[in-house]
């Protein structure tokens, strides 16, 4: 069984000419931070490929600077909510929200494999990764730490961090609709209709008030702070600094985003359970839950000894990964989406930030748990982190792109 083979048989399977779609019906788009994961893997094979990826998906930007989370390149009606629901009037058409930045932390590790081939790529994205940067500045950190206005902005859909925020939004007046998931996996590993009747009440007052931000932040139904958006964009800003000192640019500004984001990570502590917690802004309500969000604070260089019992009784509640939920949580599910499953991807992301921690056997400790994973279940969205059972969309794209660049035997891994 040559898994490296089948990796690169996913990525190249899912290629679409010029980007890169998660995985065959259920999501047939391009997504934001799958494409930047899906370039880290073409990286290992394909670094020409790599690099388009990321152009291809940074085409798509708003002249705001924001890099949305879905470009609908072809229509197809196996997908909902497709572009007539979004509404937000673009070309090429796209979602109004954007995911987590991972793409100068994965850009910078694209360009560090082969800085030959790179530079030439690289010094053109450099605008329109500071406008991605400057927009998250202006329009998600004006709490101090970083939001977000609709729980699919933060990647991690229906995680229970965002119980507090969902729980004061009205999904009772958004009509009629026809989920397209659910007819592709099993609806027990999916999002509730009671969460997806919210997602849309969510997205409709985005429309409805022409997607503009500083409506969405003062009035709209959903204003989370996010622990792992917060420490992923401390990490994509040092990353970004560094990619602007390649190109001798100034980046004192850039250093000064990041180190206003640390210097507000009081905001989201929570003493009672002595942890980085999810923060409803609109009431100040902690969402008193642990998940793999907080385990993402070594990847923005934070040391937390504070919460390390805590983080290590959750990994230890399992075995394999890091679940996206406290096992011995009453909410705790283990094979729907976000409520408790593991994400090799996310496991990518803790991995690195343990790597760059000096937890050199923790990072080898997740790598291992993660290659069992794959090896036993295949290319899977996602795993049930107590029994291993594979769930979600196979032939997932993100899933074989860490494979190539982080758990296999023969990645790169630094």
């Amino acid at each position: 069984m040559d898994l490296d083979k089948q990796a690169r048989d996913i990525l190249t399977g899912n290629d679409r000419g010029g980007y890169t779609i998660p995985t065959r019906g259920l999501y047939p788009y391009q997504w934001n931070w799958d494409s930047a994961f899906a370039a880290w893997g073409f990286s290992t094979f394909d670094v020409n490929r790599a690099w388009t990826e990321i152009e291809t998906l940074f085409s798509a930007q708003w002249d705001t600077g924001m890099v949305p989370h879905i470009v609908f390149w072809k229509p197809d009606p196996g997908y909902f909510p497709g572009p007539d629901v979004w509404g937000t009037g673009r070309k090429p058409a796209s979602s109004g929200i954007s995911q987590p930045p991972v793409a100068a932390t994965l850009v910078r590790r694209i360009y560090e494999a082969d800085p030959e081939a790179g530079l030439a790529r690289l010094r053109p994205l450099w605008p329109q990764l500071l406008a991605s940067h400057r927009w998250w500045r202006d329009h998600r950190c004006a709490s101090g730490v970083a939001a977000v206005t609709h729980p699919w902005e933060s990647g991690r859909d229906n995680c229970a961090d965002w119980d507090p925020g969902m729980a004061n939004v009205d999904g009772s007046g958004v009509g009629a609709y026809t989920r397209r998931d659910t007819g592709h996996v099993d609806a027990s590993m999916r999002p509730s209709k009671e969460d997806y009747d919210r997602y849309l009440a969510i997205l409709q007052f985005g429309r409805a008030c022409g997607w503009d931000q500083a409506e969405i932040i003062a009035n709209g139904p959903f204003l989370m702070a996010d622990p792992a958006m917060t420490f992923i964009l401390i990490r994509a800003h040092r990353d970004l600094a560094a990619i602007g000192e390649i190109l001798g640019e100034t980046t004192a500004e850039i250093e000064g985003w990041a180190d206003d984001l640390v210097a507000a990570l009081p905001q989201i502590w929570n003493d009672e359970s002595e942890a980085y917690d999810a923060r409803d802004l609109r009431t100040g309500t902690f969402a008193g839950c642990l998940g793999s969000g907080a385990f993402l604070a070594w990847l923005a260089g934070i040391d937390a000894p504070k919460m390390e019992a805590r983080l290590q009784a959750v990994w230890d509640g399992v075995r394999f990964g890091i679940p996206s939920n406290d096992p011995a949580a009453a909410n705790f599910n283990p094979r729907r989406y976000w409520r408790g499953p593991t994400w090799p991807v996310v496991n990518a992301l803790i991995a690195m930030g343990f790597a760059q921690a000096g937890r050199a056997a923790d990072a080898e400790r997740l790598r291992r748990e993660t290659v069992a994973l794959i090896e036993a279940g295949g290319f899977f969205e996602y795993f049930d982190p107590i029994d291993g059972t594979p769930c979600g969309g196979d032939h997932f794209t993100w899933t074989a792109a860490i494979w190539l660049a982080w758990a296999s035997p023969a990645a790169k891994r630094g």
